[in-house]
């Protein structure tokens, strides 16, 4: 055997290894040995190594089957951090966790507009800054960006609601901080947090909708982030739902994100009650229509008024045309919605369900199960975690 090939079998036994105690432990030596078809002798020696460099631990003694008791493995989520960025389309979020996904430190900032490639980076640099740690304790960097994004190169290809394009962020990074980058598309990497920390955990096919300002999906297939041969898989905000409809920021008429996102939600209310729908949202704003957005929809929406929840309800029914066709290309076991939106809660997500019920092809689709996401505002920033911790562990 090769020494190449010999010293590649012994990274990928401890990957092995390693993924093996993140998803089971505590876990002792011999059911790692008896899991993965390793020699006792190669686990203990990789085990050594793994506890040398800081990344597993030894824990409290397991029970006895007879012999002496055998002492249990687990990660130590302790000795290393990640950072993770979502950047934009209107903020930039920056969080320190451990090896488990676990948020130690935070930050947001709102971006400016108009914004150029330069103002970008030198506020992620900025904010990155706030929560580093001592390098030789962290693991890298990942970035959940808002927009197409050449995964491979770590390059922000096209941010739409940013009006930027081509956008050096692995390699300006990695030589300000010294640390190994990682780059994804938003929605990708909300999807890959929810496989990690989420809705999701462990299963094969699924994927994750962001809804704020615009709507992209993250879609996750045979457990891999599905790309696209440019890098557009999951675009599906600019997916034509209405050819007569409004301009949308890309350039095409009546998108789904026209329909669906943030913005449409706050304009749908405004006209609803500028051509004299009785609603209290005018009460709440004092009649300043223009001061209306989606989060005091859904507040008003709580109060059972009437005007707010039908406009929350046909934007479920918008975005479940949208997950139809999400469900007919792909056809994943679970859909996750995610991003402000989603903060409508069941206003929404009962609309998007008897809507799939209504038009999904078969039985089978039309169950498909869709929820909400439990990660919250923090779904991206943990995804973007979770794209140097797949690295670490897979």
């Amino acid at each position: 055997m090769q020494r190449g090939t010999f010293q590649l079998m012994k990274s990928l036994n401890r990957t092995i290894i390693l993924n093996k105690v993140r998803l089971e432990g505590p876990i002792s030596r011999a059911q790692i040995a008896k899991d993965t078809s390793l020699t006792p002798p190669t686990v203990s020696s990789i085990v050594k190594e793994l506890i040398s460099d800081g990344l597993i631990m030894e824990s409290e003694q397991g029970a006895s089957k007879g012999g002496r008791k055998p002492t249990m493995l687990i990660i130590n989520s302790n000795s290393f951090y990640v950072i993770g960025v979502d950047a934009g389309p209107t903020d930039i979020t920056t969080v320190l966790t451990n090896l488990e996904g676990h948020i130690l430190t935070s930050f947001k900032r709102v971006l400016p507009f108009p914004l150029t490639n330069d103002d970008l980076l030198a506020m992620m640099i900025e904010e990155i800054q706030k929560v580093f740690v001592q390098e030789d304790k962290l693991i890298g960097i990942g970035v959940g960006m808002h927009g197409v994004v050449d995964s491979h190169n770590g390059r922000a290809l096209y941010a739409p609601n940013l009006n930027i394009r081509d956008v050096n962020i692995k390699d300006v990074l990695e030589a300000t901080f010294g640390l190994t980058v990682m780059v994804e598309n938003d929605a990708k990497a909300l999807a890959l947090g929810e496989v990690w920390f989420g809705e999701a955990n462990r299963l094969s096919h699924i994927a994750a909708v962001n809804v704020g300002n615009g709507i992209g999906a993250g879609m996750i297939a045979n457990g891999k982030i599905v790309q696209g041969h440019h890098f557009i898989a999951g675009e599906i905000g600019h997916m034509t739902i209405d050819i007569g409809g409004k301009p949308c920021s890309c350039g095409n008429y009546g998108c789904l994100q026209t329909l669906a996102a943030g913005p449409a939600i706050a304009e749908r209310a405004q006209k609803e009650i500028a051509i004299g729908r009785e609603s209290v949202l005018k009460e709440m704003m004092d009649g300043d229509l223009q001061g209306i957005d989606g989060q005091l929809v859904y507040e008003a929406a709580k109060q059972g008024d009437e005007l707010s929840i039908h406009v929350l309800q046909t934007t479920g029914n918008y975005l479940g045309i949208g997950l139809t066709n999400l469900i007919h290309i792909l056809n994943p076991e679970h859909i996750i919605i995610g991003g402000g939106v989603a903060n409508a809660g069941d206003f929404l997500l009962n609309a998007v369900r008897e809507t799939v019920a209504k038009m999904a092809l078969t039985e089978q689709a039309k169950q498909t199960t869709i929820t909400l996401s439990t990660l919250g505002e923090k779904g991206t920033v943990l995804g973007a975690v979770a794209l140097v911790l797949q690295d670490l562990f897979e």
